[in-house]
Protein backbone atom coordinates (compact mmCIF):
# COMPACT_ATOMS: atom_id res chain seq x y z
CA UNK A 1 0.00 0.00 0.00
CA UNK A 2 1.34 3.45 -0.99
CA UNK A 3 1.44 5.87 2.05
CA UNK A 4 -0.48 9.17 1.18
CA UNK A 5 1.61 12.30 0.59
CA UNK A 6 0.83 15.57 1.06
CA UNK A 7 1.64 18.22 -1.58
CA UNK A 8 1.49 21.60 0.32
CA UNK A 9 4.49 22.79 -0.88
CA UNK A 10 4.03 25.91 -3.38
CA UNK A 11 6.69 25.11 -5.95
CA UNK A 12 5.59 21.30 -6.16
CA UNK A 13 1.45 22.57 -6.77
CA UNK A 14 2.60 24.93 -9.11
CA UNK A 15 4.38 22.12 -10.34
CA UNK A 16 1.18 19.96 -10.79
CA UNK A 17 -1.34 23.22 -11.47
CA UNK A 18 0.31 23.45 -15.03
CA UNK A 19 -2.13 22.36 -17.65
CA UNK A 20 0.62 20.59 -19.94
CA UNK A 21 1.75 18.48 -17.06
CA UNK A 22 -1.76 17.83 -16.44
CA UNK A 23 -2.20 16.29 -19.87
CA UNK A 24 1.35 14.32 -19.44
CA UNK A 25 0.27 12.99 -16.21
CA UNK A 26 -3.16 11.64 -17.29
CA UNK A 27 -1.42 10.01 -20.49
CA UNK A 28 1.11 8.52 -18.39
CA UNK A 29 -1.76 7.05 -16.14
CA UNK A 30 -4.01 5.89 -18.79
CA UNK A 31 -1.32 4.63 -21.29
CA UNK A 32 1.41 3.28 -19.08
CA UNK A 33 5.21 4.76 -20.04
CA UNK A 34 6.13 6.93 -22.79
CA UNK A 35 8.97 9.42 -23.95
CA UNK A 36 8.65 12.83 -24.51
CA UNK A 37 8.61 12.46 -28.46
CA UNK A 38 5.51 9.71 -27.97
CA UNK A 39 3.83 12.24 -25.42
CA UNK A 40 4.78 15.14 -27.45
CA UNK A 41 3.10 12.71 -30.84
CA UNK A 42 0.14 12.05 -28.61
CA UNK A 43 -1.10 15.38 -27.20
CA UNK A 44 0.08 17.90 -30.03
CA UNK A 45 2.92 19.34 -28.38
CA UNK A 46 6.57 19.96 -29.54
CA UNK A 47 9.13 17.20 -27.66
CA UNK A 48 10.85 20.01 -26.46
CA UNK A 49 8.13 21.44 -24.47
CA UNK A 50 6.92 17.92 -23.11
CA UNK A 51 11.06 16.94 -22.43
CA UNK A 52 10.68 19.95 -20.16
CA UNK A 53 7.50 19.79 -18.50
CA UNK A 54 8.44 15.89 -17.88
CA UNK A 55 11.94 16.90 -16.03
CA UNK A 56 9.41 19.46 -14.06
CA UNK A 57 7.42 16.96 -12.54
CA UNK A 58 10.65 14.36 -12.23
CA UNK A 59 12.18 16.67 -10.31
CA UNK A 60 8.98 16.75 -7.54
CA UNK A 61 8.91 13.05 -8.14
CA UNK A 62 6.02 12.85 -9.79
CA UNK A 63 7.21 10.75 -12.67
CA UNK A 64 9.98 9.05 -13.02
CA UNK A 65 12.53 7.34 -15.52
CA UNK A 66 11.91 3.72 -16.69
CA UNK A 67 15.51 2.87 -17.48
CA UNK A 68 15.10 -0.41 -18.54
CA UNK A 69 12.91 0.83 -21.47
CA UNK A 70 15.97 3.16 -22.51
CA UNK A 71 17.75 3.18 -25.44
CA UNK A 72 20.92 5.29 -26.43
CA UNK A 73 19.70 8.88 -25.68
CA UNK A 74 16.07 8.18 -25.35
CA UNK A 75 14.40 8.53 -21.62
CA UNK A 76 11.03 6.56 -20.79
CA UNK A 77 8.75 7.75 -18.18
CA UNK A 78 6.24 6.47 -15.97
CA UNK A 79 3.37 7.71 -12.97
CA UNK A 80 4.52 6.46 -10.71
CA UNK A 81 1.41 5.22 -7.98
CA UNK A 82 1.03 7.50 -5.66
CA UNK A 83 -1.37 8.76 -3.14
CA UNK A 84 -1.44 12.69 -3.35
CA UNK A 85 -3.00 14.72 -1.08
CA UNK A 86 -4.13 18.12 -0.89
CA UNK A 87 -4.03 20.10 2.46
CA UNK A 88 -7.21 19.76 4.31
CA UNK A 89 -7.25 23.17 5.62
CA UNK A 90 -4.74 25.47 3.88
CA UNK A 91 -3.56 28.95 5.39
CA UNK A 92 -1.25 30.07 2.93
CA UNK A 93 -3.65 32.14 -0.10
CA UNK A 94 -1.36 30.82 -2.72
CA UNK A 95 -1.57 27.51 -1.81
CA UNK A 96 -5.26 27.69 -1.29
CA UNK A 97 -5.03 29.43 -5.16
CA UNK A 98 -3.05 26.92 -6.99
CA UNK A 99 -5.23 23.86 -5.14
CA UNK A 100 -8.35 25.70 -6.43
CA UNK A 101 -6.29 25.92 -10.11
CA UNK A 102 -5.50 22.54 -9.90
CA UNK A 103 -8.92 21.51 -9.12
CA UNK A 104 -10.68 23.47 -12.28
CA UNK A 105 -8.12 21.76 -14.29
CA UNK A 106 -8.89 18.72 -13.03
CA UNK A 107 -12.52 19.02 -13.65
CA UNK A 108 -12.05 20.05 -16.38
CA UNK A 109 -10.54 17.08 -18.02
CA UNK A 110 -12.94 14.50 -16.11
CA UNK A 111 -15.63 16.63 -18.04
CA UNK A 112 -13.57 16.75 -21.30
CA UNK A 113 -13.37 12.35 -20.56
CA UNK A 114 -17.15 12.30 -19.90
CA UNK A 115 -17.98 13.95 -22.65
CA UNK A 116 -15.32 11.90 -24.88
CA UNK A 117 -16.84 8.79 -23.27
CA UNK A 118 -20.71 9.85 -24.38
CA UNK A 119 -18.80 10.52 -27.88
CA UNK A 120 -18.14 6.64 -27.92
CA UNK A 121 -21.08 5.05 -25.93
CA UNK A 122 -21.67 3.18 -28.87
CA UNK A 123 -18.11 1.16 -29.51
CA UNK A 124 -18.63 -0.01 -25.26
CA UNK A 125 -20.70 -2.61 -25.76
CA UNK A 126 -22.50 -4.20 -22.43
CA UNK A 127 -20.08 -1.17 -20.51
CA UNK A 128 -22.44 1.54 -22.69
CA UNK A 129 -24.77 1.97 -19.60
CA UNK A 130 -21.97 1.26 -16.93
CA UNK A 131 -22.35 4.83 -15.40
CA UNK A 132 -23.61 4.56 -11.60
CA UNK A 133 -24.36 7.96 -10.90
CA UNK A 134 -25.43 9.43 -7.68
CA UNK A 135 -26.05 12.73 -6.53
CA UNK A 136 -26.77 13.26 -2.64
CA UNK A 137 -26.39 15.79 0.31
CA UNK A 138 -25.42 15.28 4.25
CA UNK A 139 -25.07 17.59 7.01
CA UNK A 140 -21.63 16.87 8.22
CA UNK A 141 -19.52 18.01 10.53
CA UNK A 142 -15.83 19.09 8.93
CA UNK A 143 -14.49 16.02 10.81
CA UNK A 144 -17.50 13.71 9.57
CA UNK A 145 -16.50 14.65 5.93
CA UNK A 146 -12.88 14.28 6.18
CA UNK A 147 -13.80 10.82 8.13
CA UNK A 148 -16.45 10.30 5.19
CA UNK A 149 -13.22 11.18 2.61
CA UNK A 150 -11.10 8.19 4.08
CA UNK A 151 -13.33 5.96 4.10
CA UNK A 152 -14.23 6.80 0.13
CA UNK A 153 -10.38 6.47 -0.15
CA UNK A 154 -10.37 3.26 1.68
CA UNK A 155 -13.14 1.77 -0.67
CA UNK A 156 -11.44 2.80 -3.57
CA UNK A 157 -8.13 1.26 -2.64
CA UNK A 158 -9.28 -1.76 -2.34
CA UNK A 159 -10.36 -2.18 -6.17
CA UNK A 160 -6.96 -0.74 -7.37
CA UNK A 161 -3.88 -3.03 -8.22
CA UNK A 162 -1.64 -2.85 -10.80
CA UNK A 163 -2.41 -3.94 -14.93
CA UNK A 164 -0.75 -7.45 -13.91
CA UNK A 165 -3.15 -8.18 -11.34
CA UNK A 166 -6.02 -7.38 -13.08
CA UNK A 167 -8.98 -9.88 -13.77
CA UNK A 168 -9.96 -10.64 -17.51
CA UNK A 169 -13.10 -8.66 -18.50
CA UNK A 170 -11.64 -5.77 -16.17
CA UNK A 171 -11.68 -2.24 -17.75
CA UNK A 172 -9.90 1.15 -16.66
CA UNK A 173 -13.07 3.21 -14.76
CA UNK A 174 -12.95 6.62 -13.83
CA UNK A 175 -14.08 6.91 -10.41
CA UNK A 176 -14.21 11.08 -8.90
CA UNK A 177 -15.31 12.09 -5.50
CA UNK A 178 -16.90 15.56 -5.08
CA UNK A 179 -17.72 17.21 -2.26
CA UNK A 180 -17.99 20.69 -1.19
CA UNK A 181 -20.34 22.92 1.49
CA UNK A 182 -23.22 24.65 -0.09
CA UNK A 183 -22.46 28.17 0.03
CA UNK A 184 -25.56 29.47 0.99
CA UNK A 185 -26.30 26.89 3.58
CA UNK A 186 -25.77 27.88 7.43
CA UNK A 187 -24.13 25.89 9.95
CA UNK A 188 -26.35 24.88 12.31
CA UNK A 189 -25.09 25.42 16.36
Amino acid sequence: MVEPREISDVDELRTLAHPLRQRILRHLGQHGPATASTLAKALGESSGATSYHLRMLARHAFVEEVPERAHGRERWWRAPVQDLRSPRSPRDPEVRTLLDQLNQLKLAADQELFADFLARRAELGEWADAVPYSRGSARLTLTELHEFFDQYLALLKRYQRPAEETPEGARHVAVRFFAFPVPDDTARS
